[in-house]
């Protein structure tokens, strides 16, 4: 066998990720928030780069006419500017002007405590309340750790649970937030003590083991546990707090079934990027030197840019909602029941884009539509066969039947998952027990067995 060198040509096609495309990628998926702060970021570094926030004008989004025939397509006027302020005022979803957690517990303990030691003592319990309300750490160690004694520390703490309100704050658990919610109501009784204290047997509904342990007949019980389920679980989130988020949507959805749709992107939640030519031009005309030269030309190229990206950024995402609503008018109309199969793969074909574009679009993104707001995550869903070879049903909308389903259900006729699967089967939805199963579980419902068990615990107690 012999070796020989020989010099080839071959022709391949590979991308080059520029560091302008892997931006542009990046600008696509990022969130609204983070987004803004990206924005404000470049703003800081860059001096050609100006942003104006929103303002009254009513030039402020990028509109997708959806017409009410869905076989037409619909088309993309665009517009620049900033956003009305009423249309800010409709889409925002605010919070209400709540108390902090800690300025109310504060409050308490200037109400509570007169001793200086005890207040100081009481504030540093505060800090340590997790979102529920509970103080979960062990004494010994709280004590130590902030230098007061165990004793001191405990009597503080038990006060605090016995006067606080609401009541249940400063609990240790579960069982004693709603222990002390009891006895603040005078009926922290043997029976009640014991009933907190197999929480995960009211949970399941076993009456017969419950009244075994407290010898209490089941009238007894069903009435004390109607009472447990009445009682505040986390006293905390009664208030506000530092890291809640609002939901504010990116893509708005208006109209009616039998005009058409209209969506829009929101445009408030975001400043408007300019590039400041006259600075651009003032700069440019003074004594420079070459390197200064080199760095303002690229300040200006990398603003140009920047405005252009966004422009692309907000005509795609638009371009993707549009695709949804027109897919997805079923749901849009008539609810979750409306929702119809929908892949990102089908979407991507449909507005010309690659697959992993409209996953970045979709990604962190909402939607407010008349139903509610969703995550554009949400219209994505898998198709189940028809078994009368009709048209396939949507995950989505197979799930919301499970649910009202389940919702009719009394205590005399729970269904249990092969019922489930036969009245689906009836109404021509190819599922098996186990689909069913799995969908029940990722919808949070419980089992017949213990369906059955909470129907007739609610029929007693009422």
């Amino acid at each position: 066998m012999t070796l020989s060198i020989r010099i080839e040509a071959r022709q391949q096609q590979s991308l080059v990720m520029t560091p302008q495309l892997l931006q542009s990628i990046r600008l696509l998926q990022l969130g609204h928030q983070d987004l803004r702060a990206h924005l404000e970021r470049e703003a800081d570094r860059n001096p050609f780069i100006e942003l104006h926030e929103p303002h009254s004008g009513g030039k402020g989004r990028v509109r997708a006419a959806m017409p009410a025939s869905p076989s037409a397509k619909p088309s993309l006027p665009t517009s620049t500017g900033a956003a009305s302020s009423d249309g800010t005022e409709r889409l925002a979803e605010t919070r209400a002007e709540t108390r902090s957690l800690e300025a109310h517990a504060s409050a308490e303990i200037a109400e509570i405590f007169a001793c200086r030691t005890d207040r100081a003592v009481a504030f540093a319990l505060v800090g340590a309340l997790d979102e529920a309300g509970y103080f979960r750490e062990d004494v010994d160690a709280f004590s130590l750790a902030h230098g007061h004694e165990a004793e001191t520390v405990g009597r503080v703490l038990a006060r605090l649970r016995a006067q606080a309100e609401p009541a249940g704050l400063f609990a240790a658990d579960l069982a004693q937030c709603l222990a002390l919610q009891l006895d603040r109501r005078g009926r922290l009784d043997p029976v009640a003590e014991t009933v907190l204290a197999h929480l995960d047997l009211v949970a399941r509904g076993d009456l017969a083991t419950l009244r075994r342990l407290t010898g209490e007949d089941e009238a007894g019980i069903a009435e004390l546990i109607g009472e447990i389920r009445r009682l505040e679980p986390k006293p905390g989130r009664l208030f506000d707090t530092a890291d809640r988020v609002s939901v504010v949507p990116d893509v708005v959805v208006t109209g009616a079934p039998a005009k058409g749709w209209r969506v829009e992107l929101n445009a408030a939640i975001l400043p408007r990027v300019l590039v400041d030519e006259r600075y651009a031009a003032r700069v440019a005309a003074g004594p420079l030197s070459r390197e200064e030269r080199d760095f303002l030309s690229d300040c200006r190229a990398s603003a140009q840019w920047l405005t252009r990206a966004l422009d692309q950024r907000s005509r795609t995402i638009t371009k993707v909602a549009a695709e949804i609503v027109q897919r997805q008018s079923g749901f849009f109309a008539h609810g979750p029941q409306g929702l119809k199969p929908m892949t990102l793969a089908s979407v991507a074909e449909a507005t010309g884009l690659h697959e992993s574009t409209v996953s970045r679009v979709t990604t962190d993104k909402f939607m407010q539509t008349p139903r509610g707001t969703f995550e554009m995550k949400f219209f994505f869903t898998t198709a189940i066969a028809s078994s009368a070879g009709g048209e396939a049903h949507s995950a989505g909308g197979v799930k919301h039947r499970i649910r009202r389903l389940v919702d009719a259900e009394t205590p005399d006729a729970v269904l249990s998952d092969d019922d489930i699967a036969a009245r689906l089967q009836g109404e021509g939805i190819e599922i098996a027990r186990r689909t069913v199963a799995k969908y029940r579980e990722a919808l949070g419902i419980a089992s017949s067995v213990q369906r059955r068990r909470a129907l007739a615990m609610r029929r007693i107690a009422s």
